[in-house]
């Protein structure tokens, strides 16, 4: 029995047919399933470590090298995502079904490079880094919480009707 793609909000499916089977394929799919959640838990360490910072004064050093770990797995999930749109999509970026994850993705990777300029120009202060860091954060789990809708939608689209 044929399976019925559901349409989006917008009223179009998520994924051809032909990009579903190239996700479905992509061993960049189970890269990104593996990285979000990683990504998600560096993400909580290092704000419980910038919030206690903030809080008490100590722990500058944890916080500020969590910072950088959660930058860095920035750069590697949004690296492999670039590889995983392409085999997908055809385009590394800005493909129509993640558009808008996309142009918020740059604000969010523009936060996370300000906070490691600031930090290698000695622009800013402790405080002032870790102000920046919350920030980068507060961006990223509005992006997070855009690719977690997107994941659901794409579900219920592959849902037999």
């Amino acid at each position: 029995m044929p399976t019925r793609t559901a349409p989006s909000p917008l009223g179009r499916p998520l994924y051809t047919p032909a990009q579903r089977q190239r996700r479905d394929a992509s061993a960049w799919t189970l890269v990104q399933g593996v990285l979000a959640p990683v990504q998600f838990v560096v993400f909580l360490v290092s704000l419980g470590l910038v919030l206690r910072f903030l809080a008490t004064g100590q722990g500058e050093w944890a916080a500020t090298v969590s910072v950088v770990v959660k930058t860095l797995t920035l750069y590697l999930i949004m690296v492999t995502g670039c590889i995983w749109e392409k085999v997908v999509f055809g385009q590394y970026l800005f493909a129509p079904a993640f558009y808008w994850e996309d142009v918020f993705s740059m604000l969010v990777l523009a936060l996370h490079t300000a906070y490691l300029a600031a930090l290698a120009g000695g622009w800013l202060d402790a405080r002032g880094l870790m102000l920046l860091a919350l920030a980068a954060y507060a961006a990223y789990v509005v992006n997070a919480a855009q690719f977690i809708i997107k994941l659901r939608m794409a579900r219920l689209q592959g849902v037999p009707a």
